[in-house]
């Protein structure tokens, strides 16, 4: 930090005379420059030093102790939370308040003898302002002469010193083992083809409702929020572009990580999130419903505080609370989303409307934000595994936070089985890029392990529509199969479909009237009443019902004395 000098140069002139007077500095006749060369002088003797220090009480001496313990500075929003808010002010407040002789607090107490200074510095979260001792006023003040060791520090809620470098213990058990796993890369690849065949539009960060419908048996894992992350994920990744509301796939790119390794495939989606602008976690935290402007937040910055700091607490390769985790990080790091501590002008509104203001609710902000990022993305990325308010990094988890290498685990490549009836099996184990090709031109089933993908009408008909005709096809299974023969049925349909269709036909459910004899059907045709409510006749007792008319056809037959019977639906 800086020195005495440098501090009393940037100070506001109107303190220059209270710290004169407090330190015996005769400034008479002094100008601005001379009275700061005087009082650095006198400032740094140690005799001067050890004056002003006997001066402080027990609380003012256990707050300078506290930030001398911490390297000599200290987050200015945790300072004031532990020792009280500096009111800053110019000459005629200062002559009026006295905060010298009467201070509100053991902050203002050190601040109004010049023992302390605030400034500010870079942190990951941006500027933020910081209370320090200057470096050489440090070495000169007799911190050894101090029955602070008799002081009752202010404790954290986990009762641990708040200067003390803190590390969480590990757990010796836990229950309700969820192990993490790299699904996310099957079901990203599974949305790339959906999007490589469908028109899908982009609503705010995910998909309608109907759509999700559509796309979620196809997926390992459910659920609304874990789809709008695959879909931050995939575009931050650069594997999704999004035009004019359209969502699909980036050619290049997606086939480049398509091809990839799995280890590789995590990396860069893990990489991918840590980096990301787009996907902002915060809005996707349950509870929490903050206004998309008008306030400053960076989820790149937010996400990169708490990978530092998992790097540094958590236990390597045991588990950990939860709860011990986020009061860490709230005891040490509780700013690390809000650049200057601003906990005022922030606009999140809870479920039940109410704003979210002040370190009070930092819990239900910043804690839920720390519990979402462990439960919600660093599980799904396979980087956390996760147990009854408990957790513990991976492999890929501990490489993550920089604790050790990424993994290159080996892989063993499996083929595609292909049955006689044009069902293709692929699973987990084959690459991605040859399942996103066969799911171009087959038709889908809910997602399993191996997948289950059938050749067939549909799929080829699918296929044509992207410029992958039979001949494509026919290449693809022969090359899988190798040396063994396409199997009779998929060489018959693909030959069938060479050509496209030979005739079009159409399907549609009717609703059928059948009478018990001739006459009763010549009846109702005859029956202006009645024929009103049919269509086209099927043969000598049946006709079709025309759409939707069969509540009002129900009716007018009882009140002709014909009663109907409803078979099924």
């Amino acid at each position: 930090m800086r020195n005495l000098k440098r501090t009393l140069q940037d100070q506001d002139p109107a303190l220059l005379p209270v710290l004169a007077k407090r330190w015996g500095v005769t400034i008479q006749n002094l100008s601005n420059p001379e009275i700061i060369e005087a009082l650095n002088t006198a400032m740094l003797e140690k005799e001067r030093a050890e004056t002003v220090w006997e001066s402080l009480n027990e609380d003012q001496r256990g707050a300078l102790q506290a930030l001398l313990g911490s390297g000599g500075k200290m987050p200015a929003t945790m300072f004031s939370r532990l020792f009280g808010e500096i009111r800053q002010m110019g000459a005629a407040q200062i002559e009026r308040e006295k905060p010298q002789q009467n201070p509100s607090n053991s902050a203002e107490a050190l601040y109004y003898r010049g023992l302390i200074a605030q400034s500010f510095e870079q942190a990951d979260a941006g500027a933020r302002p910081v209370i320090y001792v200057p470096d050489d006023l440090m070495a000169v003040l007799p911190s050894h002469k101090t029955s602070y060791e008799n002081i009752a520090m202010p404790k954290s809620p986990l009762g641990a010193p708040a200067t003390e470098p803190y590390e969480i213990e590990a757990l010796e058990e836990v229950d309700n083992i969820q192990q993490a796993d790299t699904s996310i890369v099957d079901d990203l690849t599974t949305l790339l083809a959906y999007l490589q065949l469908h028109s899908v539009l982009l609503e705010a960060d995910s998909f309608s409702t109907d759509t999700q419908n559509q796309i979620m048996p196809y997926l390992f894992t459910h659920g609304a929020d874990r789809l709008a992350f695959l879909i931050g994920v995939g575009i931050s990744a650069d594997l999704i572009e999004v035009e004019a509301g359209k969502a699909t796939p980036k050619r290049a790119e997606t086939r480049r990580w398509l091809e990839q390794s799995r280890a590789i495939q995590v990396r860069q989606l893990a990489e991918a999130w840590q980096k990301s602008a787009t996907y902002r976690d915060l809005w996707h935290v349950p509870g929490l419903q903050p206004e998309p402007t008008g306030w400053p937040y960076d989820p790149i910055v937010a996400r990169g505080g708490v990978i530092n700091f998992l790097g540094d607490i958590a236990p390597e390769q045991d588990w950990w609370s939860l709860d011990e985790f986020i009061e860490a990080v709230k005891l040490t790091e509780p700013d690390f989303q809000r650049p200057g501590g601003d906990y005022n002008s922030w606009y999140i509104r809870n479920d039940e409307g109410d704003y979210l203001n002040g370190f009070e609710s930092w819990d239900a902000v910043e804690g839920a934000l720390l519990e979402y990022y462990l439960q919600g993305p660093m599980h799904w990325l396979g980087l956390v595994d996760l147990a009854e308010d408990a957790a513990r990094l991976t492999a890929y988890g501990r490489a993550f936070v920089g604790i050790i290498p990424w993994p290159a685990p080996p892989e063993t490549e499996d083929k595609i089985t292909v049955r006689d009836d044009g069902t293709l099996l692929i699973s987990r184990r084959v690459s991605r890029i040859e399942r996103f090709q066969v799911a171009r031109f087959t038709s889908w089933t809910a997602a399993s392990d191996p997948y289950e993908y059938k050749l067939d009408a549909p799929g080829i008909t699918q296929a044509d529509k992207q410029g992958i005709n039979t001949g494509h096809i026919s290449a693809f299974i022969s090359r899988i199969l190798g040396e063994a023969p396409v199997p009779p049925k998929i060489t018959q349909l693909l030959d069938t479909w060479k050509a496209g269709p030979t005739a079009a036909v159409t399907l549609e459910s009717l609703l059928v009237l059948r009478t018990t004899a001739p006459e009763t059907l010549n009846f109702l045709l005859e029956t202006p009443a009645l024929r009103r409510y049919l269509g086209a006749q099927l043969g000598l007792m049946a006709v079709v019902v025309r759409a939707d008319q069969r509540d009002a056809l129900q009716n007018a037959l009882g009140e002709h004395g014909i009663e109907a019977e409803f078979l099924g639906n």
